[in-house]
């Protein structure tokens, strides 16, 4: 019975773990080989920890271990740090995705490979390459594996702080071509900016610049001489009718842009200075509603001040400064159509010539001598002969011949018998105004003048002046101002 005894404890010594990652004690050799691999993790012993656990996935292939060994060795070389040491820890945590891809650890093998790049992001007018490639693999990450809140909670956050450096970056580029009057080049980074990068903590500037660009644009077009038929001055652009479709079509440009500071953050800063350039275009100036102003707000609450110590330190480190980045709010996951200098342009020449963007223009194509155009039907006898093209217009007309028929006037008709019950005739209230032309229709999503921007809005829900008052935080220090043209 006492053998029996030692037996069965022996035995139950040996039972295999269920749980790897649990606090049991066990003697299985590869158990023993992954334990002492975390102790020397511990005492930052990397390297004696990557060598115990490329024995352990060696020796023991269909251990219960393999999966967190493979985790554990780039997880050595990312406590590590450095380029190299990094640069390994990224291929390896991608080598346990493509080998684990169901695993839970999977989603933390990706997040530490979007941490890889974000921990070597540099200042915004530096060299964005991690920026980018962070932005890329944290996009994944919360793509990938929407079934692991926590995970992708961290995704998003450092998300917005990633986009936050991209973000500046565009801004500056955008301000540059904006100091050097190329405003086409300005607008293109600008409106892209804009619809990548919403919750940009300089948004507003954006806006108001992109704003100045179009009103910079009106005036560079102004200081240029009109195009005429004869005498033509050097460095002239369009005639009056193109110049002023160009010019409504800015202006409208412009105001769009002021109208969506006011809409969309109406507590920053530039939503003064975008009433006033409003008020200086004639054009309607919109008002907020309450939902507006509570998420602009919520969004200005959660960016952190930088204080004078935390500028000091920003410009010591390597790094960038993500201070002011979001902390609320879904961070773009997808990039928008880039719009190019050269687009911009384009669109202008278009509006000139009364070309709708992305439209053709129409050709005309003139019949000579009587022979008809391709697809055209031949011409019929008993219809009346064109001009030719090259006809003079002052020749005498050709005489009339006299077996033409000629259609009867309105009052022969009349003479000839009574008039037709079911006729349409004018109303007596037209002739009696010369036949004036009626007004046209009123359009149902037209906005009237005098009537609220937000037309067909509950006006319960617009924000008062109050609300927007009491919303907005303390100007920001430090922010360059545009002065307006």
């Amino acid at each position: 019975m006492l053998a029996a005894l030692l037996v069965l404890v022996a035995a139950c010594t040996n039972k295999k773990s269920t749980n790897p990652l649990a606090n049991i004690g066990s003697k299985q050799p590869d158990k023993v080989l992954f334990d002492k691999a975390m102790d020397a993790m511990k005492h930052n012993r990397f390297d004696v920890a990557r060598m115990t656990l490329q024995t352990l996935i060696n020796t023991y292939p269909d251990s219960e271990y393999i999966a967190r060994a493979k985790l554990a060795v780039g997880d050595s070389w990312y406590a590590e740090g450095g380029t190299a040491s990094l640069a390994q820890a990224e291929q390896e945590y991608r080598d346990f995705e493509t080998f684990f891809p169901n695993m839970p650890e999977a989603a933390e093998a990706q997040l530490k490979i979007a941490n890889i790049q974000y921990q070597q992001m540099e200042k915004a007018d530096r060299d964005f390459t991690h920026a980018k490639r962070a932005e890329e693999e944290y996009r994944n990450l919360i793509m990938q594996y929407p079934d692991n809140p926590k995970l992708v909670k961290e995704g998003k956050m450092r998300l917005l702080e990633v986009q936050e450096v991209l973000a500046e970056r565009e801004f500056d580029i955008g301000r540059f071509y904006y100091l050097r009057m190329s405003y086409p080049a300005s607008i293109a980074r600008l409106r892209s900016l804009v619809e990548k990068y919403p919750l940009y903590s300089k948004a507003d500037e954006v806006l108001y610049l992109l704003g100045q660009d179009y009103e910079g644009q009106i005036a560079q077009l102004r200081a240029k001489p009109v195009c005429k038929a004869f005498n033509t001055p050097p460095g002239c652009w369009g005639n009056e009718t193109a110049r002023a479709k160009v010019f409504d079509e800015w202006t409208k440009e412009a105001a769009s842009a002021y109208s969506q500071i006011l809409t969309r953050y109406p507590i920053m800063d530039s939503a003064d200075n975008a009433k006033k350039r409003l008020a200086a275009l004639h054009q309607p100036i919109p008002r907020p509603t309450k939902a507006a102003v509570a998420q602009n707000h919520a969004e200005e609450e959660s960016r952190k001040e930088s204080t004078g110590l935390a500028h000091l330190i920003d410009v010591m480190k390597k790094g960038p400064d993500v201070s002011e980045a979001a902390k609320v709010g879904e961070p773009s996951l997808t990039d928008p159509t880039p719009v190019s200098a050269k687009d911009v342009v384009t669109d202008s020449m278009r509006q000139a010539m009364g070309i709708s963007p992305g439209g053709k223009s129409l050709t005309v194509e003139a019949v000579k001598d009587g022979t008809p155009g391709e697809n055209q039907p031949a011409p019929r006898s008993d219809t009346a002969p064109t001009t030719s093209a090259n006809a003079s217009p002052f020749a005498a007309p050709a005489p009339a011949d006299p077996n033409e028929l000629k259609p009867t006037t309105p009052a022969a008709n009349t003479a000839a018998g009574p008039a037709d019950q079911n006729q349409l005739t004018p109303s007596q209230s037209s002739v009696a105004q010369g036949d004036a032309a009626a007004p046209p229709p009123v359009q149902l999503n037209e906005i009237q003048p005098g009537s609220n921007a937000a037309a067909g809005a509950d006006s319960s829900s617009l924000a008062s002046d109050k609300d927007i008052s009491t919303s907005k935080k303390k100007k920001k220090k430090g922010l360059k101002k545009i002065i307006p043209l």
